[in-house]
């Protein structure tokens, strides 16, 4: 039997059995983390959520803009004493929005359908009876399509779902 008293060859041997001074090893884990690297790269985010993505921003945005306008019209009619007309129509604006916002749903199609027809509130009370339930009914079918609308929207797609609230507001 032979043995080997050499240690540098012995130490040698130890060496290059190592996984992380093995030449193919080194290779293998390049080319893994440049495919891990690629294949990173290559996944992309469905493009329905990057849709609602950009209608939650939309969303954010319009309220960030809206908060700011609102403080804006609260801190002016105490800065601007000397011009009340832009004071009073931002207050007005203010209180028409407000009174948009306190609305039920109903009360908003309603509204959009008289303006769709060209008739007012008065006008629409001056109707024959007929008439009036005819127009009512318009609004209950508007109310239920647009609720189902949403409900269907809810089950197929999320990011369509806020593109058609967005819509009904």
């Amino acid at each position: 039997m032979l043995i080997n008293n050499n240690t540098q060859a012995i130490s040698t041997v130890q060496q290059l059995k190592r996984a992380d001074m093995d030449p193919a090893n080194a290779a293998a884990s390049t080319l893994y983390s440049g495919a891990l690297q690629a294949a990173q790269q290559s996944v992309t985010v469905p493009a329905a959520q990057k849709d609602l993505d950009k209608a939650n921003d939309r969303i954010d945005e319009a309220f960030a803009k809206t908060r700011v306008q609102l403080q804006a019209t609260t801190a002016a009619p105490a800065a601007t004493t000397d011009v009340p007309a832009a004071g009073s129509s931002t207050s007005t604006a203010r209180a028409d929005f407000t009174d948009y916002m306190n609305k039920t749903p109903a009360e908003r199609i309603r509204e959009q359908l008289l303006k769709e027809q060209g008739l007012t509130e008065e006008e629409v009370q001056a109707m024959p009876q007929e008439k009036q339930d005819a127009i009512a009914k318009q609004v209950a079918e508007r109310v239920k399509e647009q609720q189902d609308q949403q409900v269907a929207a809810k089950a197929t797609d999320p990011a369509q779902a806020v593109k058609e609230t967005l819509a009904a507001i």
